[in-house]
């Protein structure tokens, strides 16, 4: 068996530190004894960007907020979905993300983050939504494993009513929250419903090829 090979480890600010690997051509990126993302299991990823964009009301230039960047495969999704005149703006908290993207696994990044649609900004997800009013089409968040703050425990306020309250507010009328999670929580699609979102729950696959385990993704729309 190919051995594991640790390339590059990254702190999270208010969190613990993340590790990238490679194996043979496949990547890891761990947080303790959590596997964050893999390159193996990008279907749930990818089904984030398609769906939300299919969702997406008809009207010209949309703009998605992504958070966060991750191994890009829910930036490259989107930008395959969207027309020219789209804007994508991805807001990821470690730099050190970006560096591998750029670096090691520039291969997967596909020249995604050089494509002038899109505006990086490395900085907390959460700030770009708090300091929005109506700017976003769609936001599409893939921070922790649920919503809950597993990365860092501050993320908590991304998940809570009034972190859902600044999300909505950020939204244009008819906008789609969509937020990924590798287990249902039924606490937290009533929290999405007092907050006053239509809430759409949809699961998918893990592995493109439509197999690996199921994940699920919370359509919230504006009214």
């Amino acid at each position: 068996m190919t051995p594991r090979e640790l390339l590059a480890t990254a702190p999270v600010p208010g969190g613990e530190e993340l590790r990238l690997f490679r194996r043979g051509g496949d990547f890891t990126i761990a947080l303790g004894g959590n596997e964050l993302m893999s390159s193996r299991l990008s279907g749930s990823e990818i089904a984030l960007a398609e769906m939300s964009c299919d969702r997406l009301r008809s009207g010209d230039a949309p703009h998605l907020l992504i958070g966060g960047y991750g191994m890009g495969f829910t930036l490259r999704a989107a930008l395959a979905r969207l027309a020219p005149d789209a804007r994508v703006t991805v807001a990821e908290l470690v730099p050190e993300i970006v560096d591998w993207a750029r670096g090691p696994m520039a291969e997967l990044t596909a020249g995604a983050l050089d494509d002038p649609r899109v505006e990086l900004r490395i900085t907390d997800v959460s700030g770009v939504i708090g300091g929005a009013v109506q700017a976003f089409d769609a936001i599409l968040l893939d921070v922790d494993n649920g919503p809950d703050g597993l990365t860092r425990e501050s993320n908590d306020r991304i998940y809570s009513a009034a972190g859902l309250d600044r999300a909505r507010r950020a939204l244009r009328p008819g906008g789609i929250l969509a937020i990924w999670s590798a287990h249902p929580d039924v606490r937290f699609t009533r929290r999405l419903k007092e907050a006053g979102f239509a809430v759409e729950e949809v699961q998918v696959r893990a592995r493109s090829n439509g197999k690996g385990a199921h994940h699920l993704i919370w359509f919230a729309r504006t009214p």
